[in-house]
C-alpha cells in the first residue's frame, strides 16, 4: 500500500469513526420523544467527559501496548457499542449513562491517537497540511452524523436508525484500522507518545500556553452547547435543524482546508481576536436575528468560520507558547480542555433549558463567548503596553 493510499484509507476510516460522535447531537430530540428532557440528554453527554479524561491520559499506555492503530480499533468497538445502546434504549437510565461512558472512551482514544498517527506517517515539514486534512475529515463525519437522523426521518425511519448506521460505520472504520495496523506499526517508533504528569501539567498551566488551553475549553462549551441542543432550538423556531449542521460543517471544513494555512501565518493574537469576535456575532445572530431558513444558515456559517479557524490558531499558540520540551504535554492538556467544554457544558446547558428556557442558554453562551473574546483583547493590550514600555 503506497503512502498516499495509506493516508487516504486513514482519512476514510477517521470519517467513519467521527459519525458516531456526530449522532450524539440527536440525543436531545431522541430522548425528548421518549419522555425525557434536555437536562437528561445533557447528563448522558456529560458522562462521556469522565471516560474521555481517562482515555486521553492513558491512550499513550494503550498505544505502547497494542500499537496506535489497534488501539483506535478498540476505541471503534466502544463507539459502536455506544451507538447501538443509544438506538436500543432511548429512555434515560443507568444504561444510557454507561453508553455515554463508552462513547467518551472510544472518542477520546481516537481523538488523541489520530494526530499521533499522522505524525508517524508524515514527515515534519508536511504535517500542517495533513493535520488539516485529518481535521476536515473528522469534522465532515461529525457534521454528517446528525444529518443521518434527518435522512432517516425523510425515508420514514425513526431517528434511532441514525445510531445504527453510525455503529456500522464505526465497526467498518475499526476494521480498516486493523488492516492498516502492520503498516502504521512500522512507523510507530518514530514518534514517542508523551504522557502527562502533575509536574508537567503545572509547568504548562503556569506558562502563556494556559490562555490557549482556557480558550479551547470555552470554545468547546459554545460548540457543545449549540450543537447538542440545536434540534430543540430549531423546533422552537419551526426550522429544519439540518440547516445548522450543513452550514456549520461546510464553513468549518472549507476554512480548515482552504483558509487555515493562510490564517496561521498571520499574527495569531490579532487573528484570535477577530475570529472570537465572529463567534460572539454568531451567538447574537442566534439570539436576535434568526427567523428564516436563510438567516439560520448564515448564523451557522458565521459560527463555523469563527470556531473552525479559532481552533487552528489557538492550537498553534498552545504548541508555540508551551515551556521548552513540553509541547506534547501542552497539546494533551489542550485536548483535555476541549473535552471538558464539549462534553461537560451540555450538563449545565440542558438544565438551563429545562429551568429557564432556550433564551437563557443563549444568554449564557453569549457571556462565555464574550469572555473568550476578552482574553484575546487583553492579550493584545498587554503586548502593546509591553512594546511601549520596551521602546
Amino acid at each position: 500500500m503506497s503512502s498516499n493510499r495509506l493516508f487516504g484509507t486513514f482519512c476514510l476510516s477517521s470519517y467513519l469513526l467521527s459519525l458516531s460522535y456526530g449522532t450524539t447531537f440527536l440525543l436531545a430530540m431522541t430522548l425528548r420523544a421518549h419522555g425525557a428532557s434536555e437536562a437528561d440528554a445533557g447528563s448522558v453527554i456529560s458522562t462521556a467527559m469522565l471516560s474521555t479524561f481517562l482515555a486521553v491520559i492513558f491512550s499513550g499506555h494503550l498505544s505502547d501496548h497494542l500499537g496506535a492503530a489497534k488501539s483506535v480499533a478498540v476505541g471503534a468497538v466502544f463507539l459502536a457499542a455506544a451507538c447501538l445502546g443509544f438506538a436500543a434504549l432511548p429512555g434515560l437510565g443507568v444504561a444510557m449513562m454507561l453508553f455515554g461512558l463508552l462513547l467518551g472512551f472510544g472518542w477520546g482514544v481516537f481523538y488523541t491517537l489520530g494526530p499521533i498517527i499522522v505524525a508517524m506517517l508524515i514527515e515534519p515539514e508536511r504535517r500542517v497540511k495533513y493535520f488539516a486534512l485529518l481535521s476536515g475529515c473528522m469534522m465532515t463525519g461529525i457534521g454528517t452524523g446528525p444529518l443521518l437522523g434527518r435522512v432517516a426521518q425523510a425515508l420514514g425511519y425513526p431517528v434511532e436508525a441514525a445510531f445504527v448506521v453510525a455503529a456500522g460505520a464505526s465497526v467498518l472504520g475499526g476494521v480498516m484500522f486493523l488492516l492498516m495496523a502492520p503498516r502504521i506499526q512500522q512507523h510507530q517508533s518514530a514518534v514517542a507518545v508523551s504522557r502527562i504528569t502533575p509536574v508537567a501539567a503545572r509547568s504548562v498551566l503556569s506558562s502563556k500556553a494556559a490562555f490557549a488551553i482556557l480558550m479551547v475549553g470555552l470554545g468547546g462549551a459554545i460548540f457543545g452547547g449549540l450543537s447538542s441542543f440545536q434540534t430543540s432550538y430549531a423546533a422552537l423556531l419551526h426550522l429544519d435543524y439540518s440547516l445548522f449542521f450543513i452550514g456549520f460543517m461546510s464553513a468549518v471544513i472549507a476554512c480548515r482546508l482552504l483558509v487555515a494555512g493562510f490564517i496561521v501565518k498571520r499574527d495569531p493574537y490579532v487573528m484570535a481576536c477577530v475570529l472570537t469576535a465572529l463567534i460572539v456575532l454568531s451567538v447574537l445572530m442566534f439570539m436576535y436575528w434568526v427567523a428564516s431558513p436563510g438567516g439560520y444558515l448564515l448564523a451557522a456559517i458565521v459560527l463555523g468560520v469563527g470556531y473552525g479557524l479559532t481552533y487552528s490558531v489557538i492550537n498553534g499558540l498552545a504548541a508555540n507558547e508551551a515551556p521548552a520540551g513540553q509541547t506534547a504535554q501542552a497539546l494533551l492538556l489542550f485536548s483535555l480542555a476541549y473535552f471538558i467544554g464539549v462534553f461537560g457544558f451540555p450538563l449545565l446547558a440542558g438544565k438551563v433549558i429545562v429551568e429557564a428556557g432556550m433564551a437563557a442558554l443563549l444568554q449564557l453562551l453569549l457571556v462565555i463567548a464574550l469572555a473568550n473574546w476578552s482574553i484575546t483583547v487583553a492579550r493584545l493590550a498587554w503586548r502593546r503596553r509591553r512594546a511601549v514600555a520596551v521602546a
